[in-house]
């Protein structure tokens, strides 16, 4: 028996649903993941801000670039727009350098003894 004709019903994107609402589920999902990836977000510029020194504000500032990649990849889901997974990855890329750089320049001045 061919797959359309198992009791699937067609989405509107022209795929197969193999649970009934599947797109009302998907949709939910969608919204409640980026409302809690923005609140994480939100809290980890908080933690940017307020840092105690120099190491939380880089891992904080690595946290918020982490969850703006999770961020873009669950809005390519939800919208169902691929072209957005590119950025992500080129996006993480360039965030992953920059955390690199701010590591090593925090590491070269704790050695010539400068607090920052």
């Amino acid at each position: 028996m061919p797959f359309h004709q198992s009791g699937a019903r067609k989405t509107s994107s022209g795929g197969y649903a193999l649970m009934p609402g599947g797109d009302v589920f998907v949709g939910f999902a969608g919204r409640f993941s980026l409302v809690v990836l923005l609140f994480s977000i939100t809290l980890a510029f908080v933690r940017l801000v307020k840092g105690p020194d120099a190491a939380d504000r880089i891992v904080a500032l690595d946290l918020i670039s982490v969850l703006i990649v999770a961020f873009i990849a669950a809005y390519s889901i939800y919208t169902r727009e691929t072209s957005f997974l590119d950025v992500a990855i080129a996006y993480a890329l360039i965030a992953f350098l920059g955390t690199v750089a701010l590591a090593r320049f925090l590491m070269r001045s704790a050695k010539t003894g400068h607090k920052q």
